[in-house]
């Protein structure tokens, strides 16, 4: 009997320690603030959006396409259009607001690989397309 009433001390004593062990992390938890500049935890804190985020080009409307393959597709599709006018005119200003959705949708033939309507594209080509565009534009702007 002393043995089963030792085991039960012993988890008493632990459950107890574990609880107070837990108590200082309780203390700093923060709920959770949009001001990046402040003292939050990790899990809790908010993406800044610098300047440079306000030209980029935003997530799609969940109804443009059925599936985030094609939306993202759709959505590389709209960084190169950019890209190109920028190269073309020679413009280092943002243009987002000069281009819409359905002028990707609408420039699908250009760049679509296949006839499967569920993989018209191929989006890591769009992706990497897309980057060397904007790159050139950044490198252009920088002269």
């Amino acid at each position: 009997m002393s043995m089963t009433h030792s085991l039960a001390s012993i988890r008493s004593l632990y459950l107890a320690a574990l609880v107070v062990s837990a108590l200082p992390c309780a203390a700093l938890a923060q709920t959770p603030s949009m001001d990046p500049s402040g003292d939050t935890p990790f899990s809790s804190m908010a993406i800044a959006r610098d300047e440079t985020d306000a030209c980029r080009v935003p997530k799609p409307p969940a109804d443009l396409a059925e599936t985030a393959y094609l939306r993202n597709g759709y959505r590389a599709i709209l960084r190169i259009l950019i890209a190109e006018e920028a190269l073309a005119t020679e413009n280092c200003t943002c243009l987002l607001d000069e281009f819409t959705w359905d002028q990707a949708l609408g420039a699908l033939p250009r760049f679509q690989t296949s006839d499967n309507p569920r993989l018209p594209f191929n989006v890591l080509e769009l992706y990497a397309q897309a980057d060397a565009l904007e790159a050139e534009v950044v490198a252009g702007c920088a002269k």
